[in-house]
């Protein structure tokens, strides 16, 4: 049986109750993805300046380390703002539209799904495909609208090399690598019977496409051709300005959502075509408590991300054999670079590097923590606190391994660094000494652990506000020299009283006032979760 039209009836009603849903959700992401973009073009003219300075540039970005992480660099002979905006931000920006097609296509389908919504809305008179054919018309006009005004916005800022047709095919690269992942997680989302399988399996591929497309732009055309990521680099936007890679891509959008539109038909309601694999028939003695069932059930993420952790240390130590020349190519690091006096560029890069990495070693520390409002929202926490286990325990076991993932992902991102950038160095730095630097910002997470737990605490329906204060934590932390932000925007967040380590010692009273704040926070979240109800929205 084929793709009928009564498998639609009443999707565009559908549609705008997803838009309805997500009218706060979606306009923040563009604001956001829009917002950032546009500003680090108009910054980009004063931090490269014509002239010898940014020839230098456009020959280190050469550096086979830098091809890997920003892709290849087109037009490096006459490397104008254009050349440098898209060859700097194009492909992390696509990274950052995937990422929200992925959580707005998982959230619509498989989460629906296995919340019981989607069972609900088919008892009504509606197509069989009309909550993935509405989410994937919403996630398309969505990306089209991102496309729009991210074309129109760069052009009209007429920089140098940032002409109206180079800036509209910049926006098209990314609202077509949006519709991409949108119809690949879509896809994703048949195949799987979780939620959490089926975001797993969907970022996996797009950390696939990354890799795929790294290893492709050192050596092998073909590779980055094949990679979602790297054939849209392949527009060479603001330098010969392709089409066809667009075109590319919103032909496999069309047959991947046509592909999930006919998996969706033929599968059961809740069903997956990848079965779960049966456990066994008794739990073990470990998993009868709290704490071993709520490191089960994180068991994958904790290992994923502890595993990515390693890996971005260590990209991020391979720039390291020629970090020295490339500072000396741009005033951007001077704005970057905190600027301490009587180290070299590389000690504070160093100490940029493990700031940032701390940031994004947050997210799987908050993902920890907030599965325990998940699991609320999905109607398992009351049958766990219907036994014998006191909300204490229960919080208390989420909070626990949300602490320990903290010192784990700093030691493996301090590692990766160490050992990648100790493999390029003539003079590599100590491994102690990066390990002591990584292991600084603990309590400052802790503290952004403890905020997690006063938002679950006293309102949960806000608890995801905390990947907005992430989000500020990093724009402030590192881009705040770049856009010479006034220092106590810094001093709002936790990260911006840990001093520069490890140029600088962090010092035992300010560590143990750090570690006082994040206890008293999470005592505090603690005893609100005692007192208050146990909700389901």
């Amino acid at each position: 049986m084929g793709l009928k039209g009564a498998h639609f009836t009443n999707f565009r009603t559908l549609a705008k109750f997803i838009w309805r849903r997500d009218r706060v959700r979606i306009p923040i992401w563009l604001i956001s993805l829009i917002g950032i973009t546009i500003s680090v073009a108009i910054v980009f003219p004063g931090l490269y300046p014509p002239g010898p300075e940014r020839d230098i540039l456009a020959e280190t970005m050469k550096n086979p380390a830098m091809t890997s992480m920003l892709g290849p660099g087109y037009g490096l002979h006459d490397y104008h703002i254009g050349a440098a905006m898209a060859h700097q931000m194009l492909l992390f920006t696509a990274v950052a539209v995937a990422i929200m097609n992925i959580l707005l296509a998982i959230r619509h389908t498989r989460s629906d799904e296995e919340a019981g919504r989607i069972e609900m809305i088919r008892s009504l008179p509606v197509g069989k495909l009309a909550n993935s054919g509405s989410t994937f018309l919403v996630l398309v006009f969505v990306n089209l609208f991102l496309a729009l005004l991210m074309g129109i916005g760069l052009g009209l800022l007429g920089l140098e090399g940032m002409d109206m047709a180079g800036s509209l095919l910049y926006g098209a690269a990314l609202g077509v690598t949006g519709i991409f992942f949108a119809a690949a997680t879509i896809f994703i989302a048949q195949l799987t019977e979780t939620s959490r399988s089926a975001l797993g399996f969907a970022f996996t591929f797009m950390g696939l496409s990354y890799l795929l497309r790294a290893v492709g732009d050192l050596g092998s055309e073909v590779l980055s051709l094949v990679s979602p990521l790297g054939l849209i680099l392949r527009t060479e936007a603001y330098v010969n300005n392709y089409w066809w890679p667009i075109f590319i891509m919103a032909a496999a959008s069309i047959a991947l959502i046509l592909l999930a539109f006919r998996l969706n038909t033929i599968r059961d309601l809740e069903a997956g075509f990848i079965a779960a694999r049966p456990g066994p028939s008794r739990a073990s003695r470990f998993l009868q408590s709290p704490l071993g069932l709520a490191l089960r059930l994180q068991r994958t993420t904790i290992i994923g991300w502890t595993l990515a952790t390693l890996v971005l240390g260590a990209s991020y130590g391979s720039i390291f054999g020629d970090v020295d020349a490339f500072f000396q190519t741009s005033d951007i690091f001077e704005l970057l670079l905190p600027g301490t006096e009587g180290f070299s560029l590389t000690d504070q890069f160093t100490a940029t590097l493990l700031a940032v990495m701390a940031m994004i070693g947050m997210i799987p520390v908050l993902l920890t923590m907030l599965k325990l409002r998940s699991e609320e929202q999905a109607n398992r926490t009351e049958h766990i606190l219907a036994r014998a286990v006191s909300r204490r325990r229960f919080f208390g076991s989420y909070l626990l391994i949300a602490a320990l993932v903290t010192i784990v992902v700093q030691v493996m991102s301090a590692l990766g660094l160490w050992s990648a950038a100790s493999a390029v160095m003539s003079d590599p730095f100590s491994l102690s000494l990066t390990l002591k630097g990584g292991l600084a910002y603990v309590p400052a997470m802790w503290i952004m652990l403890g905020v997690t737990a006063l938002l679950i605490g006293f309102v949960p329906k806000f608890a995801n506000l905390i990947w907005a204060y992430l989000g500020y934590t990093f724009f402030v932390i590192y881009f705040g020299g770049l856009f010479q932000l006034p220092a106590w925007l810094g001093k709002l967040t936790p990260f911006g009283y840990v001093p520069d380590v490890p140029l600088e010692k962090m010092g035992v009273p300010l560590t143990m006032t750090l570690i006082l704040v994040a206890l008293a926070s999470t005592l505090l979240g603690l005893k609100g979760y005692e007192k208050r109800d146990i909700v389901d929205v």
